[in-house]
């Protein structure tokens, strides 16, 4: 799963895909930015113009997102989450819209006509949610403003002035929880409130921002390690700044905001887990299947499709158990893989050892399936502790657009007992290379493309080439272990249950329970990853759903590609240019690798 910073915040924001500001352009370029401007049409600089100023725009109105992208002008600030300040910015869309549709489509290249589509569809979409107003829903149990610290894990402090816009940041703590309260208040009353079952977690993370001693505030980290440029006396004036302000302005707001959260709001959230039973419930669910899929695929489609995806996978699971010689039935297959203490590394210091083996393991066999490798590095970290409990298994947070940061794949700790040897291969695969990692760093690299293609995430694209990139491992020779295929075969059943449950609990009134008993009956993970994947689907209804759909697009395309080039058919031309196109909607995928399919035999054949 790719995990942009403060996601919550930014929906609550409102913000459509950002495009790139010309500098970035220039500097993520081999050729300068001016160059390229000189040979463009007149209805292409109106487009490119337009594109750099939305990118100021979007990075005005989400500093997280600019410091995210390694832009530090806003370090120093967070958004502004007023309903003044979204309702400008749905305007900001509307306005983007309407200077797009008055360019000349046709008089645009081919690789501009594509970017011209794909900012069109995020403006569209955008202004499409608008009236569903989700952003009066500004927090879940996986983030909002009582993990809002979480966004130091995405900033590089090399200067004096990097903690002392920190600082500024932890000042204004205060005002951005009052903000998300007026939101919150205002949900209460149009009946757009969260699930009671997911929100009963947060007040155990209110409670971790709340210490007596100010240096165990997950807002003190950046304030343990300093570059050695910044003097010993400094580093102390700024640490007892710090402990000020965290024990005089951060933490007080957190402890009234925990009572706020208990006296004002949880008994007042919905009982129910359904998207279809808030307001506008029906047409939302729909919204959202439409937009994380990019396809018109209806709830009831999705939902037979996942039927057929799991009895599939479950043939190829008994083939495994037979294969190992386990005598009992797959329901106590799963129990064995779930429970043997053979599977599982007693420490989190192990664990966070053996994932950096794997991905050590995987990289020297990626050019078996690609010929374009990335420039940018990526590392292995362990997922905070105040979060890991709520969290995922794992999650990839991507480089800085101007290299001052290497892409991560976040690894969750948490009870190691619950984390099993034999799905870290597939994980690997997924979120590090030559899944989510590989993507972001190939997009960044693409020659043409402005930085809002280069630095995009459609849900189906993104997540169903991480999915796809789990069974690349064949390719790459790493399943020669039967429990590693069948950790494979776990994450693909993960996602196929996914179509399932996701369109039961908000479109076929099926309960968190059956839910979670239906999971736990078809894949193997552990009851704890369960649960949290239960929750994360009922708290992002849709966004699941697309990892699935966008895998058997790639996977059908590629077969499409086999068949039609034959002995010519190389996989590594395939993924190469699966990557090429950057993050797009599945029918724009589709188009332009049927058109490479075309001049790759039109070439062939001449």
């Amino acid at each position: 799963m790719f995990r942009p910073v403060l996601l919550a915040a930014a929906i609550a924001a409102g913000l459509a895909c950002a495009p790139a500001p010309a500098a970035a352009a220039a500097a993520a370029s081999d050729a300068p930015a001016s160059a390229t401007a000189a040979v463009r049409s007149p209805q292409a600089r109106a487009l490119h113009d337009l594109f750099d100023q939305e990118w100021e725009r979007g990075l005005r109105d989400s500093p997280e997102s600019a410091s995210y992208n390694g832009d530090k002008r806003y370090n120093d600030r967070w958004a502004d989450n007023s309903l003044e300040a979204i309702r400008a910015r749905f305007d900001g869309d509307r306005l983007a819209l309407k200077r797009l549709r008055a360019i000349d489509r046709a008089a645009l290249s081919a690789e501009d006509q594509l970017s011209y589509d794909t900012f069109a569809w995020n403006l569209e979409h955008s202004l499409q949610r608008e009236k569903f107003r989700e952003y009066l829903m500004p927090l879940s149990q996986q983030g909002g403003v009582q993990t809002a610290d979480g966004i130091v894990e995405g900033l590089a402090f090399d200067s004096a002035k990097d903690y002392r816009d920190w600082l500024a940041r932890l000042r204004a703590v205060p005002a951005m929880i009052e903000q998300t309260q007026t939101l919150m208040r205002a949900g209460v009353e149009a009946g757009l409130t969260p699930p009671r079952v997911l929100m009963q977690r947060v007040p155990a993370q209110i409670a971790k921002q709340v210490v007596d001693d100010p240096t165990r505030s997950p807002y003190y980290k950046p304030f343990a390690r300093f570059p050695d440029s910044i003097a010993a006396a400094e580093r102390a004036q700024l640490q007892d700044e710090a402990k000020r302000v965290i024990a005089q302005t951060v933490v007080p707001a957190y402890r009234a905001f925990g009572e706020f959260f208990q006296r004002d709001y949880l008994l007042k959230t919905r009982a129910s887990i359904a998207a279809g039973d808030l307001p506008e419930g029906k047409a939302y669910y729909d919204f959202l299947a439409g937009y994380y899929t990019t396809t018109d695929l209806s709830a009831e489609q999705i939902h037979q499709t996942g039927l057929k995806e799991v009895a599939r996978i479950r043939a190829e699971m008994e083939k495994i158990r037979a294969e190992v010689g386990f005598k009992g039935s797959l329901a106590e297959f799963f129990h064995y893989l779930r429970t043997d203490p053979k599977f599982f590394y007693k420490t989190p210091a192990e664990l966070l050892e053996a994932y950096q083996a794997t991905a050590k393991r995987i990289d020297p066999e990626l050019v078996k399936i690609s010929k374009i490798i990335p420039r940018q590095p990526y590392g292995v970290r362990p997922i905070p502790d105040n979060i890991a409990p709520d969290t995922t298994t794992a999650y990839y947070l991507a480089g800085a657009v101007d290299g001052s940061r290497a892409g991560f794949y976040y690894v969750n700790l948490y009870k190691p007992e619950s984390r099993p040897k034999w799905e870290m291969i597939p994980l690997s695969l997924h979120e590090a290379v030559p899944g989510h990692h590989f993507q972001f760093a190939r997009g960044l690299e693409l020659p043409d493309a402005p930085l809002f293609r280069r630095t995009g995430y459609f849900v189906a694209y993104g997540e169903g080439w991480g999915l796809y990139a789990e069974r690349l491992g064949y390719d790459m020779g790493l399943y020669d272990d039967p429990y590693d295929r069948m950790g494979q075969l776990s994450y693909d059943m993960w996602r196929a249950v996914r179509l399932v449950v996701d369109t039961g609990m908000h479109a076929k009134g099926w309960s968190r329970e059956r839910a979670i008993a239906f999971f736990m009956d078809n894949a193997p993970k552990t009851e704890q990853d369960v649960v949290n994947e239960i929750d994360r689907y009922i708290g992002t209804p849709g966004q699941a759903l697309a990892y699935k759909i966008g895998q058997l697009k790639i996977s059908e395309l590629r077969e499409r590609s086999r068949q039609a080039l034959g002995e010519r058919f190389d996989l590594r031309d395939f993924n190469d240019q699966v990557l090429a196109t950057g993050s797009v909607p599945l029918s724009v995928l589709e188009a332009r690798i049927d058109a490479w399919i075309a001049m790759s035999k039109n070439k062939k054949s001449n």
